[in-house]
């Protein structure tokens, strides 16, 4: 921090890192509002107000920062998702500095800073409130913390590389991958002679210490969130989210024309004059070699760009120091061009600056449409449960299929008078079926097999849409919303079998 305030002018590097990080960040919450909460958000949002040390879903970070979101600014789309936003201006920034560590200037630090900046995870990332943005933060910090601990005499980095890896476990579970490619890259470079050191170990266990409510959380509830990844991981093997993995690298943790700058930084690496600093390598090609065999999604590999890029830029500047002044100007030249074609084509495609429905759309798959319709489903819900008799509303609930229809009803459903959603999904369903029992219920999102087998009487009360016309998960796949009253089994008995996860 004291580099920061030692050279205030206004067009040093780390002034020049900060003003790119401003600029996400207001770009992001400029155009943060333009649809609705995403269905995971809605999830997310929910599980802000029950705060607890773990989740079905995910560890508690995510929640406790959207706790700290809902205080601060409410319910407001914007709001909610500007921590997000301030993750990726800061993975930003720590790119920079990275760089400047590895050795490069301040051609280097920005060129790396606006590769990450622009790379689709970072502009995916920060456009909506997920684990995702401070994933990819807790990959910087450890990285940062890592070439940090390689060019410092300060051994207590060691420290601040656990409490990096601590934080990244309580943010998303694949930071174990990272961690092997640490262990590895220590094993097979002269680093192991660390080992010796007994601040490595200190920081083993700042980790673990850090990492130790959520694991005890996880023993409570008998590690129920192995049970959760594995049955989402069939799932996205099943229906070929997992295909591609290594082709897509090139469109997620990179762009077209910055891919080339982290394919350099690997490679330089490898060679003599970045031999000093190759744990990084072995910190990209550890989980990228876990991920492919074990066949996760493609963005799981995308927090480990960071630090190739910088490697990259630094590798960039070196050429271009040596090139005469006019081929150095055309590679500059080329380079700019380059990134603001990937800057533009990316807030195209992945920031929400385009009319709903629009072509873009099609081409981008279905986030945008999952932020569409919540409230019109919450407003048909209400008039349902109004056209209810006075002795029916007295024993009535909403049953919600999954977590983006429970996630809404609690947020918007207060304005029309009606109480928290119940659901098997996730953590909702430990939060149960309330009591006494409901006895009349509005059933949304599952089929009409599942009603009819376990209530004595359903009908079709409503379905869902909305203004826009949009098709999505809710209007396509389980439009109908259904009025059920008297389940066929004790709610104990039904409850037990109803946990699910999604």
């Amino acid at each position: 921090m004291r580099e920061i305030f030692a050279r205030p002018r206004w067009n040093s590097p780390i002034a020049i890192l900060l003003f790119i990080a401003a600029a996400k960040v207001v770009l992001h919450t400029l155009t943060n509002s333009q649809y609705g909460f995403h269905r995971d958000e809605l999830a997310t949002l929910d599980d802000a107000r029950h705060l607890a040390w773990g989740y079905v879903a995910y560890p508690p970070v995510t929640p406790f920062i959207g706790r700290i979101a809902l205080t601060l600014f409410g319910p407001s789309l914007r709001g909610f998702r500007f921590f997000a936003t301030v993750a990726g201006g800061i993975s930003v920034v720590l790119t920079g500095l990275i760089t400047k560590e590895l050795g490069g200037k301040r051609l280097a630090q920005v060129v790396a800073a606006i590769a990450v900046a622009i790379a689709p995870i970072s502009l995916a990332s920060s456009r909506v409130f997920q684990y995702v943005a401070f994933d990819f933060l807790a990959w910087v910090l450890v990285a940062y913390a890592v070439v940090r601990v390689i060019n410092s005499d300060d051994p207590r980095w060691w420290i601040g590389m656990g409490a990096a890896i601590g934080f990244g476990m309580l943010t998303k579970y694949t930071m174990i991958f990272l961690v092997a490619g640490i262990v590895a890259g220590v094993l097979l470079s002269p680093m192991r002679n660390q080992l010796r050191n007994g601040w490595v170990w200190c920081g083993v266990g700042v980790s673990l210490l850090v990492f130790l409510p959520n694991f005890i959380w996880q023993i409570q509830h008998h590690f129920i969130s192995i049970e959760f990844l594995n049955n989402i991981h069939a799932r996205d093997i099943r229906i070929g989210r997992t295909d591609g993995f290594l082709i897509k690298q090139i469109f997620v943790g990179t762009a077209l024309f910055t891919a080339p700058l982290a394919i350099a930084g690997l490679v330089w690496l490898f060679t003599s004059s970045g031999k000093r600093y190759r744990l990084l390598a072995w910190m990209f090609l550890t989980p990228l070699v876990l991920f492919y065999f074990a066949r996760g999604r493609d963005y799981y590999q995308a927090a480990a760009y960071p630090m190739l890029l910088a490697a990259g830029a630094v590798r960039f500047e070196t050429t271009v120091s040596r090139l005469m002044p006019r081929a150095a100007a055309w590679a500059k030249g080329i380079t700019w061009v380059g990134m603001a074609a990937n800057a533009l084509l990316g807030i195209l495609l992945l920031l929400p600056v385009s009319p709903v429905n629009s072509a873009v759309w099609s081409a981008v798959g279905d986030d945008f449409r999952e932020e569409i319709g919540w409230p019109e489903l919450v407003q048909t819900v209400g008039r349902i449960r109004d056209s209810l008799s006075m002795e029916d509303r007295s024993h009535f609930a909403v049953l919600a299929g999954n977590y983006g229809e429970a996630g809404a009803i609690n947020l918007y459903g207060p304005a029309y008078g009606l109480h928290s959603a119940i659901s098997g999904i996730n953590s909702f369903w430990a939060r149960g079926y309330g009591d006494p029992p409901p006895q009349t219920l509005i059933v949304l999102g599952l089929s009409r097999t599942f009603v009819d087998r376990n209530f004595e009487t359903c009908i079709v009360a409503g379905q869902i849409s909305n203004r826009f016309g949009v098709m999505n998960e809710e209007t396509s796949r389980h439009k109908d919303i259904f009025l059920c009253r008297h389940l066929r089994q004790p709610w104990p008995e039904f409850w037990k079998g109803f946990q699910y996860f999604g």
